[in-house]
């Protein structure tokens, strides 16, 4: 084989390789709580978002999700009635590039109302 040959070779290894281990980094797998930021923030509007999410906007810009909790019971007028125009605690597990939108937990005061924390 000829040298620049192998040394490409190389380099398309190290950039799969590299390019694996950001993107797998990006998957949340079991959050714990102290790989948490911790936000408290006024929730103004709750939404059904895709794949079953449910969607909590702030009153500025920015949205949160808990994943498919509509298929994991939650509900979206009990959950309104709890948590709309209320100052809420949320749980977002901390990525290699920042910070997730992703809710781990969910409370109100010491109200815990969704956690993924076992």
């Amino acid at each position: 084989m000829k040298k620049s040959t192998i040394i490409y070779m190389i380099l398309a290894f190290c950039v799969g390789f590299f390019g694996l281990v950001a993107i797998s980094s990006l998957i949340i797998k079991d959050p714990k709580p102290e790989k948490c930021v911790v936000l408290t923030k006024k929730i103004v509007r709750i939404t059904e978002g895709s794949s079953y999410d449910i969607v909590l906007s702030d009153a500025g810009t920015d949205h949160y999700y808990i994943n498919r909790g509509l298929e994991q019971g939650l509900n979206l007028d009990s959950l309104s009635a709890k948590v709309l125009n209320k100052t809420v605690t949320l749980h977002l597990p901390k990525l290699w590039l920042g910070t997730s939108e992703h809710i781990a937990q969910l409370a109100v005061g010491d109200d815990i109302i969704y956690t993924e924390f076992d």
